[in-house]
């Protein structure tokens, strides 16, 4: 079918000034800068094959930030290669002490929640290949598969997601 995407191409978001996102993204996630125009844009990805992954451009220190709740971007999900990458990203947040809003298991994938310098939310997940996600194929697969089959280091973090109100 020629008109079915091959796949998503970047994310483009409002951030409030370009340099220190791109160097928040660079050191957390050590993407790489395709393109950087100090004061008004950064092009990034971690595929160095591809152009851009992310774009960041620049709309001012005034900005508010986005609003949990309104019509917009949730997040955007970047995807380890293995659940041991997830681990260590997991701890690298930490060690950076940026705040974890939650950590989910949906069975066939672990994602860590967390938000970027200006509040974008941002996943980091690790998911299984889909000849292991045991999903029922009659019904949508999350929710539909057995959680608890990554344990690692993000544990607690989910316990308190499943007794938070």
């Amino acid at each position: 079918m020629g008109y079915t995407p091959r796949k998503l191409g970047h994310v483009n978001i409002f951030v409030r000034n370009a340099e220190r996102s791109r160097d928040w993204y660079e050191d957390l996630l050590g993407l790489h800068t395709h393109g950087f125009t100090p004061g008004r844009a950064a092009f990034m990805s971690a595929d160095v094959g591809n152009s851009h992954e992310i774009a960041l451009l620049q709309v001012g220190e005034d900005a508010p930030a986005p609003q949990r709740g309104q019509i917009g971007l949730n997040h955007m999900a970047w995807y380890m290669d293995t659940l041991s990458d997830l681990e260590e990203i997991y701890h690298r947040i930490k060690e950076k002490n940026i705040e974890i809003e939650r950590v989910s298991d949906h069975g066939h994938a672990i994602g860590i929640y967390i938000h970027d310098p200006d509040g974008n939310g941002i996943e980091i997940s690790y998911e299984m290949p889909a000849s292991e996600w045991g999903h029922d194929e009659s019904g949508y697969m999350i929710g539909g598969t057995e959680k608890g089959r990554m344990p690692g280091p993000w544990d607690a973090d989910i316990a308190r997601e499943a007794v938070a109100p």
